[in-house]
């Protein structure tokens, strides 16, 4: 198949990454693999050994099918990915790893935003991992948007972007800069319009980064 694959763990995700794909590069083939069970268990257990094999599991499984790069398009399961990374000779991208090198590299006071904290700890994770290889100092300050998440789980994307916006805009506004950890809030970035603070998002750049990989990358024989 020779496809760029993308691991979902939220099904609302599949829409707005094919989106931009159409939009930067509507030749790459796609396979979008969506498995919600993912970020339940993250929620419920963190970053496990079962969380690991079965992400690994997922990545490998993807390789097998013909992937010639897979992007892991959710956050709270991105160091899973990393653990995937060595067993195949397939790409595999973490979709919040450009943001983050790209946040380091503008701000020191950087606000990181969440719907779930299961998120925070590994974005607040590759974010310093990023200062720290730059020899950058930072400041990271947690900010969970918690109430959102219910309508994010309804479908109401308009209630949770707004529920996050306000969010941004009470909290946003000292900081240099704020990282929305989730790919599924980047819609909230267009409704803070009271925010002159820069807001960072991760489809975009996580996506061209996968994109850059997929044309660079041998094809599957």
């Amino acid at each position: 198949m020779d496809t760029l694959t993308l691991i979902h763990t939220a099904a609302g995700n599949v829409a707005a990454f094919g989106k931009l794909l159409d939009e930067i590069a509507p030749d790459i083939p796609v396979q979008h693999v969506v498995d919600n069970s993912l970020i339940a268990e993250a929620r419920a257990r963190g970053i496990s050994p079962g969380l690991n094999r079965r992400v690994a599991n997922a990545i490998l499984n993807a390789s097998d099918s013909g992937a010639r790069t897979i992007l892991c398009t959710c956050s709270s399961i991105g160091p899973c990915a990393e653990v995937a990374r060595p067993l195949t000779d397939r790409p595999v991208l973490r979709v919040d790893a450009p943001m983050a090198e790209e946040a380091v590299s503008r701000g020191k006071k950087i606000v990181v935003a969440a719907t779930l904290q299961s998120t925070l700890g590994p974005t607040m994770d590759i974010l310093q991992a990023a200062a720290d290889a730059k020899g950058a100092t930072v400041d990271l300050i947690e900010l969970l948007c918690s109430d959102a998440w219910e309508s994010f789980e309804r479908g109401d994307t308009e209630a949770y972007e707004q529920k996050i916006a306000a969010e941004l805009e009470r909290a946003g506004a000292d900081a240099d800069l704020i990282v929305l950890a989730q790919a599924s809030m980047a819609g909230a970035a267009q409704r803070s319009q009271g925010l002159t603070t820069p807001i960072l998002t991760s489809p975009e750049s996580g996506l061209k980064a996968a994109i850059e990989s997929y044309r660079s990358a041998s094809p599957q024989a």
